[in-house]
This record gives structure tokens, sequence and C-alpha cells, in this order.
């Protein structure tokens, strides 16, 4: 048999395809020919496939080989193909048998020694050979337990090319890998918890509603006033992720290669923290081919942007339609690539270059510096902000106090309580009161004639845009959520509003208001 034919993958963004490694050895000139939309790594896989063939005890014979990876219009990347590339070959001269080869998928880089090393991006594609009927994945050992997230699917790690042939020829026998059951691992304790806050009641609570219902977050306010401190304890008080939640998540963090070899199921919502050198191509994916950014590591979890007026303009500015639409679209000659950015934004700023602002007996900025530095901050980008809350100086006696503040436990219960509230009314459709939009908003956020009268003065005196306005009643619906009401009353509306108060406090000269 001269042509063979083995089906591997390759990862696209974060969607997977199955690639068809054909491979034909003839008599001609002894050459090793690739093709297929190949880039330069796929390219050098010739060397390595040839010396770890002959490296694990196999006969390379002088002969034409020409390796094709179909479809020829998707680009494959990486050494992933290396060991399906060598499987092909010893398939065509008659190594492997034949029919080993049916409903299996093989993927997997080679050493020059013939070992098979781990890859990144294992687990959609394995979710799509599942998809596609395929019933066998070979793949290396560090990817099996990654690769055994997918169920209904036989996974075969492997350590070396001599040992899969051995197990595709029935020499060799390799148990498959075993699935390990959702809910058996266990969630690391959080860093940070909101007992070791001290005072700062409104910064906390400010920080529970946003949980709550999946709020944007802004903490404004001096140094050293806790602000950073809020908002590492919130990871400790987010909700628990269901199967389907981490199974997303965990996909995302495959494409990237970061997975635990040992727990590799992502079970926390993650907490993105992310310095403000950052470009733009890091925050929301990119470059020639591609890739995740930190919005979307952050996916159903938070996106935390400490020091906010320091990230360049441009930066902040790329957020504002992936705040809206929870997903981000790149566009390349190669494609266009969708990335899923469903986070929960928290950010947290000085109120000016020293810090000190509003008191002007210790403020050094001038009125100039003040507002260029807050400047950097765009009125279109706070009216994608659900909550805004000013962290004061702590006076001595809350730091120095014994009495302790409730822990991130006790808060979390509540949390998860309103989170379960809001899954019960929306059935499905979505998941959070933040995520409500035209139809929602009027069906669940009917107000009485007090609070209609109540936000239509707020609209006015406030100069609310329209995003702003439907932002308020969300951020009433989870205080009402909280509180266990089903309807939304005046002092919840109050609470919302009193939450765009802060903003307009700092950039009410700007706006006019």
């Amino acid at each position: 048999m001269s042509f063979s034919t083995v089906v591997s993958g390759a990862v696209e963004g974060i969607r997977a395809g199955l690639v068809h490694v054909e491979a034909d050895v003839s008599n001609g000139l002894p050459v090793f020919h690739m093709v297929g939309y190949l880039s330069s790594e796929v390219k050098e896989a010739s060397e390595r496939v040839r010396t770890a063939v002959r490296n694990s005890g196999f006969g390379f014979p002088a002969k034409r080989t020409v390796i094709n990876l179909s479809p020829a219009t998707m680009r494959k990347r990486g050494a992933s193909f290396d060991l399906p590339i060598a499987a092909a070959i010893l398939l065509s001269l008659g190594e492997i048998r034949e029919d080993s080869m049916k409903g299996c998928l093989i993927i997997g880089e080679l050493s020059l020694d013939g070992r098979v090393r781990k890859v990144p991006g294992i687990l959609p594609i394995v979710m799509e050979a599942k998809e596609a009927g395929l019933t066998r994945c070979i793949v290396p050992v560090e990817n099996a337990g990654e690769a055994a997230l997918t169920e209904g699917i036989e996974i075969i790690g492997v350590r070396s090319l001599q040992e899969t042939t051995d197990f595709l020829n029935g020499i060799g026998e390799i148990k498959p890998y075993k699935r390990k059951r959702a809910g058996t691992g266990k969630e690391t304790a959080p860093e940070k918890d909101f007992s070791e806050v001290r005072g700062q009641e409104n910064v906390r609570r400010a920080a529970e509603l946003a949980v709550a219902g999946g709020h944007n977050l802004l903490l404004i306010g001096p140094p050293g006033s806790g602000k950073t401190l809020t908002a590492r304890c919130i990871a400790g008080i987010l909700p628990p992720l269901s199967e389907e939640e981490s199974m997303e998540i965990t996909k995302i963090y495959s494409v990237m290669g970061i997975l635990d070899e040992k727990e590799p199921l992502i079970r926390q919502r993650p907490f993105r923290s992310v310095h403000h050198t950052a470009t733009r191509a890091a925050l929301i994916g990119g470059g020639l081919v591609p890739r995740p950014g930190e919005i979307s590591l952050a996916h159903g979890g938070v996106l935390f942007l400490d020091e906010l007026p320091e990230f360049r303009k441009g930066v902040l500015e790329v957020l504002r339609q992936p705040l809206e639409k929870r997903s981000i679209q790149i566009t390349r000659t190669c494609g266009n690539f969708t990335f899923p950015a469903d986070f929960m934004l928290v950010a947290a700023m000085n109120p000016c270059p020293c810090g000190c602002y509003p008191d002007m007996e210790k403020c050094t900025c001038t009125p100039a510096q003040i507002q260029a530095y807050i400047g950097k901050v765009s009125q279109a980008f706070l009216d994608r902000i659900d909550i805004c809350a000013e962290a004061s100086r702590i006076c001595f006696e809350d730091l120095t106090g014994k009495a302790k503040a409730e822990d991130s436990e006790t808060i979390r219960r509540r949390v998860c309580r309103a989170r379960e509230q809001q899954a019960q009314r929306y059935g499905g459709k979505i998941r959070t009161n933040s995520m409500m939009e035209g139809e929602e908003i009027e069906r669940y956020c009917e107000l009485g004639a007090g609070g209609k009268k109540l936000m239509e003065a707020a609209f006015d005196v406030m100069k609310m845009s329209a995003r702003s306005y439907h932002r308020v009643l969300k951020v009433a619906r989870t205080i009402a959520d909280l509180s266990g009401e089903e309807k939304i009353r005046e002092e919840h509306l109050r609470e919302a509003i009193g939450y765009r108060m802060i903003d307009k406090k700092y950039w009410g000269r700007q706006q006019g208001w």
C-alpha cells in the first residue's frame, strides 16, 4: 500500500476542524514533499518525522514521499501533525495495520528520539472528533486528562512513536484514560477574604451587588483605601461554575496551552488582573494569527484593571464593544475569528495623579492635571459601568478595631441565592440581571408610579443616556433580589442611582453636569 490517510485535527481561533493527513510513498527521487497551506513550523515536520521514524527502529526507504494535509483551505500551524504524519508514512510502508485506523484520530508532536510531546488545543479537537462520529483519539500522554474531559470517546495516551505503532498493531495494550467525574476536584481557597477589608461598608456592598448581578464595577479613591484588596476579595464570592460553563472556559485555556496537566478542568471562575502596560492585542486578542486575549481568558469570571487611567486610552476604548456584545470578533486576511468574552469588569483608580482629590488641602494637582487624568476614562466607557463606588480613607478605629467584618463565604451564600433567583426568573435564556435587554427590562424592571417619577427626575437632572438609565434599572433589580423582593421599590432605585452619582462627582464638569 503506497497511499494512506490518517485523521488529525487543527484549531482555528477556538474552533477545531478535522484534518486528513494523506501520505503517498512511491518509487522516484528520494524527496520529502509537504503541501496543504502549511506554516513554517509544519513544514519543519519533515526533518523531525524522518529522524523520529529512524530512531524508533523503522526503516525510512529512499523513496518519493508526498504528504498532503487536507483541506487545503485551512491554515495548518504548530507541531501537532508530527505524529499523524509519521503514522501515515508507516501505514503506507505496511508497518501499521490498515484496519486499526478506522474511527481513529491521532495528534501529537515528535521529538527526534521518537518521544511524543504535548500540544495545545487538544480539548476542542477531541470534541470535534466526537461530533464527527470518531470513536478513538490517540494523544500525548500529558494531554490525556484534558482529552478525557470529553465523554463518549476513547482516549489513548501514548509516550512514543514505537508505543503508538505497537498499540495500533495490537502488540502493546494501553488502557483508555478514564475521565474524572465532575465535582471530584476541590476549589482552591481564595487568596484574600472580605474579613480582611476594614471599614468601607459601601465598597463591600457595591462589590456584593456587582457579583450578584454580574455588573461592571469601578472603585475610586485615594491610595491605600483598600480598592485593590476589595477587588481581589471578589474572587472569593464568585458563584460556582456549572459543568457547561466549566467546559467552555477549559476549552479556551486548552487553546492557549495553559491547562494544568493533573487537574485540567477549570473549576473556578477566572480572575484576570491585567497590568496597565498591556497592549490592545494582549487585552482583546489578535496577532497575525489571532489568539484569545485577556478578556477571553476572563470569560465567565472577572477582568480586573488596576490604575485605570494609566492604561492607554485606545486600549480602554476597545473594551466598549466586548462589554456590550460579550464577545469579540477579530478580522484578518486569513478569516474572521470570534472569541467569547462574557466577563465582569472590575476597575480601580485614584481620583487624580497624586490621589488626594477632592481634598484640596492635600491635593497638589492643578485642575488641568486632574481633568487630563480622569479624562483618559471617556463618558462612553463610563456608560458601560453599572456601579461606581467611592473608597474613603480608612480611619484609625476601623484599622485597629477588633470587630471582624463578614467573611467571603457568608457573602458568597447571599450571592448564590440571588443568582439562583435570577436563573429561575429567566429560565436559562440569560444568566444574570446585567444581561437583560429591551424586552426583559420592560418585563422584569417594572416600576410603580413613585418609581417612574423618581427615575424621570434622575434622568433629567443627571443627563442620563439611555444606556445608563437601563443600567440603573438592572442594578435596582439586583438590589431587590438581594433583599428578597419581587418588585423594585423606590429605596432600591435610590441606592442604584447613588452608584451613578460618584462618576458625576468626578466627571461632571466634563459632561456639563
